[in-house]
């Protein structure tokens, strides 16, 4: 018995330590905030009018999970003019009466009191097509009270200057960046909020900043997805100018390009960049390949997965997911462009094959082709200088040691010959492409 007790108690370590690596990396519980459902402890209280969700969005699928807010058709819109009443959430804050509450909204967003009019005149209200991760906050006691949450599809949100959630209409709620891995996330379904149809814990969302401020926001109508609305910054629709997501764009050229410039340019043309690794890759990598290859037709908003190259640059990613900065309303906005609303669409849908056609598109990286140069080395002639200081010992047997005192004039040419492989390394057109190239991180 107590032999059987023992092999119980070695298999228990076993399988304690087999799993040890997952414990070592605990699950982020998020909370879910579904559509229509009332905070527990809101700023602003609910039944006001501040904002309306739309229930009946559907969640749609995502191709890597942190998407910046210039991203064509990562928010919705709609017609209707009661999504989020900025007029009512701007008399509220500046009503002295409610001074404590503004002052802890305000914190939250990393502003002043004094600069909640001009900040609020600079938010877009959009509706979520994507369940989205962001860190919001409760109002407890007199302070703002941070968690990371999960707000379901439909959601009704204003976004700043760079597509990034800035607070939740109905309720009032400020958000912040999700900073978390949002591959490692427990979604916890309580208070009201249950697991809604469609959810898929593998497409979500959170959102970086744009690396320009944007003048627009282009956005897909709720009602009406075969409709876009292109969204001045600041304006809640009165503004508005739609265009037709049916019309296609031809993806372009891109392999050779960085991340960074490869991202650009899909927006310009109002389609969404996706990838397929954990993380999203550096500004800096190589694209290698898109799926599908350049010269397909894709609709607004449709994704063209990206391949790049291992190795790339660590820093170039750092314009892509930046930490929460503190939200400037002061000095003016620097001009920023969405994707343009001309960007259409097709009925195509990205070809989810994989494509090698993309190496057509290699004219514009000649310039990484040439790295043979490095081959170029310094060349031995140290090793004779070895032999020459074991040469002495030899000397008392003979006289011919006399030979190798020649070669001892051949230690200088050891340091006359460095210098000349470091120039003639240099030369070569090689250099002005070496393998360097692809580590620089191009600022979006």
């Amino acid at each position: 018995m107590q032999r059987l007790a023992t092999k119980v108690a070695c298999l228990l370590v076993l399988v304690l330590a087999v799993s040890g690596c997952d414990r070592g990396t605990p699950l982020l519980a998020v909370k879910a905030v579904a559509a229509g459902v009332p905070s527990l402890a809101p700023f602003f209280d609910e039944r006001s009018g501040l904002g309306e969700d739309a229930p009946d969005v559907k969640a749609q699928p995502v191709r890597g999970s942190l998407q910046q807010g210039d991203t064509p058709g990562l928010y919705g819109g709609s017609k209707q003019q009661t999504v989020c009443d900025v007029k009512k959430l701007k008399a509220f804050l500046t009503d002295p009466r409610n001074d404590q509450k503004a002052q802890a909204w305000a914190r939250a967003l990393g502003i002043t009191t004094g600069e909640i009019p001009e900040y609020l005149d600079r938010l877009t209200p959009v509706l979520l097509r994507h369940d989205t991760l962001v860190k919001n906050h409760d109002y407890k006691k007199g302070k703002a009270v941070p968690y990371d949450s999960l707000l379901q599809a439909g959601i009704a949100i204003l976004v700043d200057r760079q597509g990034q959630p800035a607070v939740k209409c109905s309720c009032g709620n400020p958000l912040r960046p999700f900073t978390g891995d949002t591959n490692r996330i427990s979604v916890k379904f309580e208070d009201g909020n249950t697991e809604w149809k469609g959810y898929d814990h593998s497409s979500v969302v959170a959102v970086r900043p744009a690396a320009r401020p944007l003048e627009k926001i282009a956005l897909v109508d709720v009602d009406d997805p075969d409709r876009g609305i292109n969204r001045p910054v600041g304006t809640g629709g009165a503004k508005d100018a739609t265009f037709d997501t049916r019309k296609t764009e031809a993806v372009p050229s891109l392999a050779g390009k960085t991340f960074g410039e490869a991202r650009r340019a899909l927006a310009d043309k109002g389609l969404a960049t996706g990838y397929d690794t954990g993380s999203m890759p550096a500004d800096g990598a190589r694209v290698t390949a898109t799926d599908p290859p350049a010269g397909t037709e894709l609709r607004f908003g449709q994704y063209v997965m990206l391949s790049v190259a291992e190795g790339s640059s660590p820093g170039g990613g750092d314009t892509t997911s930046p930490p929460p900065s503190e939200p400037s309303v002061s000095g003016p906005s620097t001009p920023g462009t969405s994707a343009p609303g001309s960007s259409g669409s097709t009925s195509k849908s990205p070809s989810t094959s994989p494509s090698t056609s993309p190496s057509t598109s290699t004219p514009s990286g000649p310039s990484t082709s040439t790295s043979p140069s490095t081959s170029t080395s310094p060349s031995t002639p140290t090793s004779p200088s070895t032999s020459v200081t074991s040469s002495p010992p030899t000397v008392t047997s003979a006289p011919p040691p006399s030979p190798p005192p020649p070669e001892t004039t051949s230690a200088p040419p050891v340091t006359t010959s460095a210098p000349p492989p470091v120039t003639t390394v240099a030369p070569p057109p090689s250099t002005e492409s070496a393998p360097e190239g692809p580590t620089a991180s191009v600022a979006t």
